[in-house]
């Protein structure tokens, strides 16, 4: 099974400290999947890829029948050329579980609310079972939370935490830290109304497990997730949401980091909450 035979999937911030900023502006993995060509095949590839495609799969069973369709607003022209381009408008004030909350009920708070629950569906907490509800109830709208939660606690077992070089709490061994972080470079609305919106985030990220021994080093990627938003309970909450592989840069010749300087990234640097 590849990727591309999934045509929509649902699922389910990692890091801490957040930071306000405004938002200028594959069929592939979301915990550390295949990587390009030209990247060495010391990363485990075989074993990514079968990590990838549970994932996959428990995410699209889960949501299978059930339709992300919204409609057009015509009416918005918003320029495309700028799409994202900063709107001067506050960014939300509130948050629940740690994730952005209260989004405007327009097409801009749409593009935040998809932004920010871009960076929680592609986190290291979605792994640890203590966190994992909380997301799910904050992120996805009530009428899918149960039976997306079972999926979940059915595809993130030990053994497939065990892949990543995790225990069943989604934690690493000693000395190991186990990274997801992802940042939205642009947003862009193929469809608004009152009630529903679809929105696709470009983003870029760095997944992978950071340590002396580790056989899925960190690594970068660039893929786009468009997100089905429906409003209810007065807020954008995700009906559906599905992934591809891109649109990726030509890779550069910077020199990676070592372990030790990729772990101490992560706990110093903390995420973005994103606004239109």
């Amino acid at each position: 099974m590849s990727l591309g035979d999934e045509h929509e999937t649902s699922g389910g911030y990692g890091g801490t400290g957040q930071t306000r900023t405004r938002l200028p502006g594959r069929d592939d993995d979301l915990h550390g999947g295949t990587r390009r060509g030209g990247r060495s095949s010391s990363r485990s590839l075989v074993t990514v890829v079968g990590v990838v495609v549970l994932l996959i799969a428990a995410i699209a069973f889960a949501n299978r029948g059930e339709g992300g369709s919204s409609s057009t607003d015509d009416s918005d022209d918003s320029p495309k050329a700028a799409a994202t381009a900063p709107s001067g408008e506050k960014p939300v004030g509130a948050k629940a579980a740690g994730i952005p909350s209260g989004f405007a009920h327009d097409r801009q708070g749409a593009e935040s609310a998809a932004a920010n629950y871009a960076v929680a569906l592609v986190s290291a907490d979605i792994l640890k079972p203590a966190r994992r509800t909380e997301i799910v109830q904050q992120v996805f709208i009530t009428d899918k939370q149960a039976v997306l939660e079972e999926r979940f606690n059915k595809a993130y077992t030990k053994e497939f935490l065990s892949k990543l070089g995790l225990d069943e709490n989604g934690n690493p061994v000693a000395g190991n830290t186990y990274v997801s972080r992802t940042v939205p470079i642009g947003t862009k609305v193929t469809s608004h109304s009152d009630t529903s919106a679809t929105v696709e985030v470009w983003c870029s990220g760095v997944f992978g497990t950071a340590g002396e021994k580790s056989t899925n080093p960190v690594s970068s990627d660039w893929f786009t997730m468009t997100l089905q938003l429906r409003w209810a309970d007065d807020d954008w909450k995700v009906d559906s949401f599905s992934q591809k592989d891109g649109p990726a840069p030509v890779p550069g010749d910077d020199k990676a980091s070592t372990a030790e300087e990729m772990a101490k990234a992560v706990q110093e640097y903390g995420g973005f909450t994103y606004a239109r």
